[in-house]
């Protein structure tokens, strides 16, 4: 007599998952029957951020820290999917004059040296389908002044990926690459003008309107779920690189 079974939940481990396009993909996944981890830095965050508790874990976690990154990995297991939404840029949108040089390390710590210690200790707990997936961003293909740091780490996540893609296989690598996206971190850098910054790139846009943290979830489930595409760039921004 054939016993059914229950097939295993997909084991998602999202990091920069209580806020902004991480914690969308968190919700989306989680609707979907997933079990989700999801890590950051703020204890006060990841508490706020339990839409369903019973497959949702969370881990406070600097990944930046190597130390901090191999007890991670250590805890949470065998998983099919490791995404990257994290990104720090406090203080960097400034003219090279003013560049704080410290600042800008810690941009290039959160979005290359973060990554590249996800996929260092984090390749060896995913299943052999399974995938990376790192995050990128328009100003690499459309800098603007005040830019040049987030322009060439951006830059650089699409070379880290093709490198990996290479070395991991058959783990799949890829980058998803927002445009203009409605999410908390531009509060930090447009201040009170981010609504009039948003709505004057809307109308610029070929689609009309902004992105939401939504629709860079639903271009990651694309890439972790589609298993021949790797090595690759997913530009997921409302037509900006063409305008």
């Amino acid at each position: 007599m054939n016993q059914e079974t229950t097939p295993t939940p997909e084991r998602i481990l999202i990091v920069g998952g209580s806020s902004g396009m991480g914690l969308s993909l968190a919700e989306q996944r989680l609707a979907a029957g997933a079990e989700v981890t999801i890590v950051g830095r703020s204890e006060d965050r990841l508490s706020a951020a339990r839409p369903h508790p019973e497959r949702l874990r969370t881990i406070a976690a600097d990944v930046t820290s190597e130390d901090e990154v191999q007890r991670l990995f250590q805890d949470v297991g065998t998983l099919d999917h490791i995404v990257s939404t994290a990104a720090d840029i406090t203080g960097v949108y400034v003219l090279l004059p003013d560049m704080d040089i410290s600042v800008a390390r810690k941009v290039m710590d959160s979005k290359i040296v973060g990554p590249l210690l996800l996929a260092k200790h984090g390749a060896p707990r995913l299943t052999p389908r399974g995938s990376i997936t790192l995050t990128s961003g328009i100003a690499a293909y459309r800098p603007a002044a005040k830019g040049s740091v987030v322009a060439a780490v951006n830059g650089a996540l699409g070379s880290l990926a093709y490198a990996l893609a290479v070395e991991l296989a058959p783990i799949r690598v890829n980058v998803v690459s927002p445009g203009w996206v409605d999410t908390p971190i531009w509060d930090a850098v447009a201040g009170s003008g981010k609504t009039a910054a948003l709505d004057a790139m809307a109308k610029r846009l070929l689609v009309g309107r902004i992105g939401q943290a939504a629709d860079i979830a639903q271009a990651i489930t694309s890439l972790m779920h589609n298993g021949f595409i790797t090595g690759t760039v997913l530009h997921v921004d409302g037509g900006q690189r063409l305008v």
